[in-house]
């Protein structure tokens, strides 16, 4: 991986997400554990309204973590609305450490890297169900209260789970915004890595 990358992760390991966070995120490691012990796919969707924020964050640093820590896992994000993958978030994804192509129009796809030879992450806004998701069943891990709220039938979710995470959308337009973006991106990038810390394979 890139070591300004590297150098994020491990000074975000060091840190233990706080017990109400935890008590979150335990049903999204027993599910990884249940399939990783069946030797079955494992595959993420993170999904929010307009997939521009909290579900690309998500999607990048669920796939990060997985690849740190030698979990075959397909990360996935999508939304109910198509917008883009926010200017803002991706210019914190930058700051992180990883490496980003920029497309170009309305609804830019980007290809987000963690190290010189991964294929990397095609980030782009998109529903949840788009050709670009399908491949089989998923866990759904909802992102924002509202994207649950809205959808009430996700077609080949087998499982639904809430990580809920507060949107750094508020801050637009503020001094602090990218402090805010940064903050929600460490967050997000500290529990993913908590989470496939915790997964282990059968002997």
């Amino acid at each position: 991986m890139y070591p300004a990358l590297l150098e994020r992760i491990h000074a975000l390991r060091s840190a233990t997400p706080p017990a109400n966070r935890l008590e979150v995120l335990l049903p999204l490691i027993d599910y990884i554990q249940a399939k990783v012990d069946a030797n079955a796919p494992v595959r993420l969707n993170f999904i929010c309204t307009h997939n521009s924020r909290r579900s690309q964050f998500s999607q990048i640093w669920a796939q990060t973590a997985a690849d740190y820590f030698g979990v075959p896992v397909v990360c996935l994000s999508g939304g109910v609305e198509v917008t883009a993958f926010n200017e803002r978030a991706v210019a914190s994804t930058e700051r992180s450490g990883f490496k980003v192509e920029h497309g170009s129009g309305p609804n830019p796809v980007y290809v987000v890297r963690h190290s010189p030879d991964g294929e990397g992450v095609r980030a782009f806004s998109k529903v949840f169900d788009d050709p670009a998701n399908a491949g089989g069943p998923f866990a759904a891990v909802m992102t924002c209260a509202h994207a649950d709220k809205h959808c009430p039938f996700i077609p080949d979710a087998e499982v639904r789970l809430a990580v809920r995470y507060n949107d750094p959308k508020a801050f637009d337009e503020m001094p602090e915004e990218a402090a805010r973006y940064d903050e929600r991106s460490d967050q997000i990038a500290s529990e993913m890595l908590h989470v496939f810390s915790q997964i282990t394979f059968p002997s």
